[in-house]
């Protein structure tokens, strides 16, 4: 195993690629759940923790909602109506909000 390699690298496979990197949450891991019967993206979400990492869900929540689809034989557009997607909370210097 290479010591310097990041832990998303050493545990994703071509068999299995991750989808959500912040979370090393793999595709497996997302078909796993759906077929326990989490089969909406928020709990999905909530089971895997996949989208609470620092990218916030940008690259992730497309992919889980692509997978969800597929698993589900749902319409895109349909899984992706169930949502609630959230602007992340970004620091803004304090003298913004006293007007200099």
């Amino acid at each position: 195993m290479n010591r310097h390699a990041s832990p998303v690298t050493r545990h994703g496979t071509w068999d299995d690629p991750i989808v959500c990197r912040c979370e090393e949450v793999t595709v497996s891991q997302v078909v796993r759940a759906i077929r326990e019967g989490y089969d909406t993206l928020e709990e999905l979400k909530r089971h895997l923790r996949v989208g609470m990492g620092p990218c916030q869900g940008r690259t992730c929540l497309p992919l889980l909602a692509r997978i969800l689809s597929r698993e589900t034989d749902r319409p895109l557009g349909e899984v992706m109506e169930e949502v609630s997607i959230r602007p992340p909370l970004v620091p803004v210097p304090f003298e913004l909000w006293r007007g200099r």
